[in-house]
């Protein structure tokens, strides 16, 4: 679960997948507020205007990020389950990850509720995410959605909680919180 995205080593990397992988840096060291366009092409190597070749607008790039964000997840998700990780390696490891991002993580918070397209990506990746437990557990299948969701989105806010620090700035132990995730994540696994 690594900070920032990973560079193909095997095949030259795209002009957009430049830009992707410079968005997703940018994102999370300075939030969407913190960036713009601009800063985004530069640090990819490109003038200004290039980006918007490859993207109608920093929003757009944003939502990408999140998807890519979201693949990660599941890959590192994906791995575990093949290893058959416990429920407590599992929350440890969602936890890692949205620590890892934790300024974009952010900026997805406040975006999902200040701008409709992102609201929109959220809800269809989130649906993703329930077609996905219903993969991973064949019990799912017979659970309603809202019920997943219920879970899903408990799931969301404890690890992000967890990777804010909120059960340390409550002066609180967050063992506590990482069992009460791999408790949500054990009943999303269990027969």
């Amino acid at each position: 679960m690594s900070s920032a995205p990973r560079k193909s080593r095997q095949f030259p990397e795209t002009t957009s997948e430049r830009l992707l992988q410079a968005a997703a840096s940018e994102f999370n060291e300075q939030g969407c507020g913190g960036t713009d366009t601009n800063k985004i092409a530069r640090r990819a190597g490109f003038a200004p205007q290039t980006f918007y070749r490859w993207f109608q607008d920093k929003v757009e790039i944003f939502v990408k990020t999140y998807e890519r964000w979201q693949r990660e997840e599941f890959s590192a998700i994906g791995k575990l389950l093949a290893e058959n990780a416990s429920d407590i390696r599992l929350a440890q490891a969602i936890v890692a990850h949205h620590k890892a991002w934790l300024v974009f993580r952010r900026s997805l918070r406040q975006l999902s509720v200040e701008n409709d397209v992102v609201r929109a990506a959220r809800a269809r990746a989130r649906l993703g995410q329930i077609a996905y437990l219903k993969t991973i557990n064949p019990n799912n299948l017979g659970r309603d959605d809202a019920a997943l969701a219920a879970i899903l989105l408990q799931t969301e806010r404890l690890a992000d909680a967890l990777a804010e620090g909120e059960f340390r700035d409550m002066g609180l132990n967050k063992k506590a919180g990482e069992e009460a995730l791999a408790r949500l994540i054990h009943d999303l696994r269990s027969p």
